[in-house]
């Protein structure tokens, strides 16, 4: 998974999925996580910001709070 910065704005969030174990890079090893899907604005402009959304799948790892997102949509 590749960790994305904060430029992007999230216009709508799944339930998570709790008690998924996934390898965290920052603890070095296999962690639970919490797993959602989130839609995000990849323009940061406003105008026709509703044409550049695409669906992320975000985990956060409950141990270090590290976050990954990555895009599901590579079209």
């Amino acid at each position: 998974m590749q960790c994305l910065g904060h430029g992007k704005n999230t216009m709508a969030t799944t339930s998570p999925v709790s008690d998924v174990t996934e390898d965290c890079d920052r603890c070095e090893r296999s962690t639970p996580h919490e797993v959602a899907v989130e839609i995000l604005t990849e323009s940061g402009k406003t105008e026709n910001a509703e044409f550049s959304r695409e669906p992320y799948r975000v985990s956060e790892c409950r141990v270090c709070g590290a976050t990954t997102k990555r895009r599901m949509n590579n079209a």
